[in-house]
């Protein structure tokens, strides 16, 4: 009975759906996130003083430590877009599916 109900759920289009829109986003987010840490670890191999640099004269604050909360705030923003998205379009059509498979 549990394989049937697997092999029918694995073949709904639906399901399909949500696999492929799901993974689309997740890789898309994960690239992003990706590109924005590797950018910055390649200033600081590469050019290291720019990060270093003051944010204003007579500052003990550098241009690092801004770059850094961005880099921080930035996976917080991808993953409430992650969060938003499954929770309004993915729960949408996984409630589709579950009604079609009772």
């Amino acid at each position: 009975m549990q394989q049937e109900i697997v092999d029918t759920i694995k073949n709904n289009p639906k399901f399909q759906e949500l696999v492929a829109k799901r993974n689309k986003l997740a890789w898309t987010l994960s690239i992003i996130m990706l590109a924005i840490y590797y950018s910055f670890i390649l200033v600081i191999a590469f050019t290291p003083a720019s990060l270093a640099t003051p944010i204003s004269e007579g500052s003990v604050i550098t241009v690092g430590i801004p770059v850094g909360l961005v880099i921080i705030v930035s996976a917080f923003i991808l993953t409430g877009v992650y969060v938003k998205r499954a929770n309004s379009e993915f729960d949408a059509i996984t409630n589709q599916i579950k009604e079609e498979v009772k």
